[in-house]
């Protein structure tokens, strides 16, 4: 069995389980409760349920058709082991039961009045109903049910993130081609970019963590393009945390994948330089906000003229105090989508290698240095709304744990007390050894022995310098 230091193994304890309460039922079935038979079964259930609810705090199992998940985990089964969990599967099945949830405290004899009504003949009217009085009727208090008709498939996550991913590949290509266009003075098809936008907002507000998730798939030779898709999507999710309506979030949102649309009339080799610029190169960079806002004024597909645009090409640079660029001589104050735009373009800036960047920040420290220091001028305010989406360590970080297992961060704590202890996918033992299959855990839930969180981030860590892809472990 995995030791319980390194997390747990969803797939073979999954099976141990299911085997476990085959066991019982079986053992049961054929001999009186004092059969040590009977005995030993129930034994080894207890011992095997105890031992991951001291790892997760909680277990689930639920079948949903043909198919088990221990916890949010589908157990993969064959057509041998199957065969023998299929008399667990319609135990609970005639009873009408779709999941079985039991709670941190169970106790060794709660297991025999289950496992004894689970045998019994269910009712013919309403199977459910009638299990529940028997079990309430029981000395178990540790063990709850949820009936059939009540149980669905986990959520994520495999269908969200393929419709995510499919938004998010689809907008890059509409990025692509738009930015092309610009560069080559075609005319552009804006119609095309509001549908990408519209489609990115839609995605946002049905399921945001896979719409996070999607930024992780940086890649160097398209960064130009990921990076606009990337800045609109940390754009729609922070004006999400701000209240705005689902068509703000949409002229947000435009603005933002148009952002840095002034960048496609700067010499390629400034955009690409690996070192840094001459005083008249950074001059000649530092006008792709102002050619940005001529560009949007000069395009053709908006009904009016697109002036909240032009403002977020415009002002993403100046700084809330304008001590950046383009600088002003009047004062003036940037507007809300700009200063949205400025933090979401700078936190996937400084995450993403690039020409002159190949060693990127870790997104815990971009975080930091964003809400710390005042001279990045970025409105205090925003940085935290985007905190609140990402955690403190967003989707894709790369982390390592007390135990010195490495870790990638897969979802954002959603109590905002919390967010220093996200849910992560363990891919290395002790050691730095790569586990055959990840083991999910949530470090938001304490040892229940102890009180204490089972596992906590020591240090986040470069995945570069391993040779992680850290999308492979999310996508």
């Amino acid at each position: 069995m995995t030791d319980g230091s390194k997390g747990l193994n969803y797939q073979e304890e999954g099976r141990r389980v299911l085997t476990a309460f085959y066991g019982a039922l079986n053992s049961l079935r054929l001999y009186p409760l004092e059969n040590d038979a009977v005995q030993q079964a129930l034994d080894e259930l207890h011992a095997l349920v105890t031992r991951i609810l001291t790892i997760e705090g909680d277990v689930e199992i639920r079948i949903v058709g043909d198919f088990f998940f221990l916890n949010e985990t589908r157990l993969r089964l064959d057509l041998s082991n199957f065969a023998t969990f299929g008399s667990f599967s319609r135990a609970l099945q005639d009873h009408g039961i779709g999941a079985v949830e039991i709670r941190a405290g169970v106790q060794r004899s709660e297991w025999a009045p289950f496992v004894s009504i689970l045998l019994r003949k269910p009712h013919a009217e309403d199977p459910f109903e009638a299990f529940m009085d028997r079990l309430a009727a029981a000395p178990v208090q540790h063990i709850e049910l949820r009936p059939e008709k009540d149980v669905q498939e986990p959520e994520k996550d495999e269908e969200a993130l393929l419709a995510a991913k499919r938004t998010y590949a689809q907008s890059v290509q509409v990025a692509k081609e738009v930015l092309g266009d610009v560069r080559l003075g075609k005319a552009v098809n804006v119609r095309k970019v509001k549908r990408s936008v519209q489609g990115i907002v839609d995605q946002v507000l049905s399921n945001e963590s896979s719409m996070i998730t999607m930024t992780t798939l940086r890649d160097f030779d398209e960064y130009t393009f990921t990076h606009c898709v990337n800045v609109c999507i940390f754009s729609v999710v922070m004006g999400q945390r701000l209240g705005l309506d689902k068509h703000q979030l949409y002229e947000l949102g435009l603005g933002a994948l148009f952002h840095d649309i002034g960048k496609q009339l700067v010499s390629r080799d400034i955009i690409n330089k690996p070192g840094g610029l001459t005083d008249d190169e950074w001059v000649e960079l530092k006008e792709h906000t102002t050619e940005g806002l001529l560009q949007l004024f000069r395009l053709h597909g908006f009904v009016d003229v697109p002036y909240r645009q032009m403002l977020m090409a415009y002002e993403h640079h100046m700084k809330i105090d304008l001590t950046g660029y383009p600088q002003n001589t009047r004062p003036r104050e940037l507007s809300l989508f700009s200063r949205v735009v400025a933090v979401a373009d700078a936190f996937d800036a400084a995450t993403s290698v690039r020409s002159y960047q190949y060693n990127p920040w870790p997104p815990d420290a971009v975080l930091r240095e964003m809400r710390d220091n005042p001279k990045r001028g970025f409105d205090p305010l925003l940085v935290k709304a985007l905190i609140t989406a990402t955690g403190v360590y967003p989707i894709g970080t790369l982390v390592i744990l007390d135990s010195h297992e490495m870790a990638v961060v897969s979802d954002v704590n959603k109590d905002p007390n919390l967010l220093h202890r996200p849910r992560v996918k363990i891919i290395s033992d002790p050691l730095g050894v790569p586990l055959v299959e990840p083991i999910t855990l949530d470090l938001a839930r304490d040892d229940p022995a102890t009180g204490r969180p089972a596992r906590t981030i020591i240090k986040t860590t470069d995945p570069q310098k391993y040779g992680i892809q850290v999308s492979d472990y999310l996508t």
